[in-house]
């Protein structure tokens, strides 16, 4: 079964348009969950113009207390702070992205082997801190194993090109890529650890109701989908908690 986790990112932002606080990102999670969101998704910034680290943390408790048994997964740069901030927060997961403090949104995923001095520290830390990892990752086939390699537990696949392709060869072209990405996954994972299941699978960026039936028919397994614009636009439509029943039964 895929797990479906509403990014409340751009719930953070439209509220952050005035000095209000409405819309409340926390009261938006309680409606999801309540709604059969599998978890929560933030993506705190540095410059906090949508999550605040005062959200993370409301977030943690709302979870911990109420939502006991569903998943907080936490995405970020691995700086240092934000390594303490996920040991504060003590998340289910946390996603390791490689954004420039700048973006406007994660573009690209890991080119892992480069990377590999920041990286194997910082999992092994959010390790001893019991915090799975995942790593976001383009359709790339060599990635996954490189992903095993550091440490990971998950790879996020960044599904933003074929979320955004607006003709169907090259629809087909993007998600043949990613099916070929989850592929090596699993094959990765069970090399890895013998016996093993292999390295799970989660996907999002620019995900709709249209195109993730046709990523879930194309991976099965698929673990977990992060959504927040797409979920939020349909939101404004049906309300949230419809919103949120609509994509379960599209991960379905």
């Amino acid at each position: 079964m895929t797990h479906l986790s509403v990014n409340l990112n751009a719930i953070a932002m439209l509220r952050n348009r005035r000095s209000v606080p409405w819309p409340s990102v926390v009261g938006m999670a309680r409606i999801a969950l309540d709604a059969g969101a599998d978890g929560i998704t933030v993506h705190p910034r540095p410059d906090e113009r949508h999550i605040r680290r005062t959200d993370v943390f409301e977030l943690a408790a709302l979870l911990k207390q109420d939502y006991p048994g569903r998943e907080f997964n936490i995405e970020g740069y691995p700086s240092d702070d934000f390594l303490a901030l996920v040991e504060r927060a003590a998340p289910e997961q946390v996603t390791f992205v490689p954004d420039d403090p700048l973006q406007a949104t994660s573009d690209h995923g890991w080119d892992i082997e480069a990377n590999q001095a920041l990286l194997v520290p910082a999992i092994e830390r959010m390790h001893k801190a019991g915090v799975r990892v995942s790593l976001f990752i383009d359709a790339e086939p060599g990635a996954p194993a490189a992903a095993s390699a550091v440490g990971a537990d998950r790879v996020e696949l960044y599904t933003g090109p074929f979320g955004g392709a607006q003709r169907p060869v090259e629809q087909g072209q993007y998600l043949a890529a990613l099916k070929a990405t989850a592929d090596s996954a699993r094959e990765a994972g069970h090399n890895a650890r013998a016996g093993g299941q292999g390295l799970k699978v989660n996907a999002g960026h620019d995900l709709n109701l249209v195109n993730l039936p046709l990523l879930k028919a194309a991976v099965p397994d698929l673990a977990e989908v992060s959504i927040g614009h797409a979920i939020t636009a349909d939101a404004l439509i049906n309300g949230m908690a419809e919103a949120v029943r609509l994509y379960k039964a599209a991960c379905a």
